[in-house]
């Protein structure tokens, strides 16, 4: 299974939402991110983000930055969205229902997880904490299907 993380500059919320759900899903799976925006592509992630994620024992300092393009949809299983803004913009390049129904909001309720990149390190301690939560009920669904 091949799942995509997406938020809008691909520095912050995704990657450490890949990071966190690869390290629980293992080797098995495929977890990768993206951004809705090309503002930051090739960059490595923010600083902070990974300060944050080694902080609890996550290594994503490799990983950079990509902009989400149409053949993800064909790439990936499973198409998480950080928030309502992300989650239009995906399905606006989507153009089959099956393209459709791969992409999800990752908090329940059409909740967007917080943009941290204006703030101080204490909203990525947040965003990690809320995302640790969140990856553990996609672990537990991923492995009932």
């Amino acid at each position: 299974m091949k799942i995509l993380m997406v938020c809008l500059g691909n520095i912050c919320r995704s990657p450490i939402a890949e990071g966190i759900l690869q390290s629980k899903l293992g080797e098995s799976f495929t977890v990768h991110s993206a951004g809705t925006g090309d503002w930051h592509v090739g960059q490595n992630p923010d600083e902070r983000a990974i300060a944050i994620s080694k902080k609890y024992g996550v290594d994503i300092s490799k990983q950079k930055a990509r902009q989400f393009q149409k053949k993800d949809f064909e790439e990936y299983d499973l198409i998480y969205a950080m928030d309502k803004s992300n989650y239009s913009d995906i399905l606006a390049l989507a153009t089959t229902d099956e393209q459709k129904a791969k992409v999800r909001m990752i908090l329940k309720e059409e909740r967007s997880v917080p943009d941290p990149y204006f703030g101080d390190e204490s909203g990525f301690d947040e965003v990690f904490k809320l995302l640790d939560e969140i990856t553990n009920d996609i672990v537990s669904e991923i492995n009932t299907q």
